[in-house]
């Protein structure tokens, strides 16, 4: 049995320069459709063809590619957290919370790969 429950989605987060043209790009050359652009936030994201797995798009001025970070959709991001935290799991800072919309915590495995949990704050789960 695992030590928190995470929901059956999965968004794998790139870091890209500009959203708008890269979700251009998946979606004429691999069929993915844009969910929505957040422009407030950085952030865009885009449905692959497998139920459930989503593309995020985070714009940085020098992005870092290879870097995908998996982020795991999760109920209740707080508890899950406090779990983890209890089990000596390792976290990047504070839980970032963009209201209105997503609560995200970055942590880490054993070998420093970087992991995300994500609440949906939207009221549409």
């Amino acid at each position: 049995m695992s030590l928190i429950s995470l929901e059956e989605t999965i968004t794998i987060a790139m870091s890209v320069k500009d959203r708008h043209v890269s979700a251009n790009w998946y979606g004429e050359m691999l069929g993915f459709e844009v969910l929505y652009h957040a422009d407030e936030a950085g952030w865009s994201e885009l449905q692959t063809n497998t139920k459930g797995v989503t593309i995020g798009l985070g714009e940085h001025t020098q992005p870092a590619p290879g870097n995908c970070v998996p982020v795991f959709g999760i109920a209740d991001l707080d508890a899950a957290r406090n779990k983890l935290e209890q089990a000596k799991v390792k976290f990047d800072g504070e839980t970032d919370v963009v209201e209105g919309m997503v609560k995200t915590a970055t942590f880490y495995d054993p070998d420093g790969n970087a992991l995300m949990l994500a609440q949906d704050l939207t009221g549409n789960t």
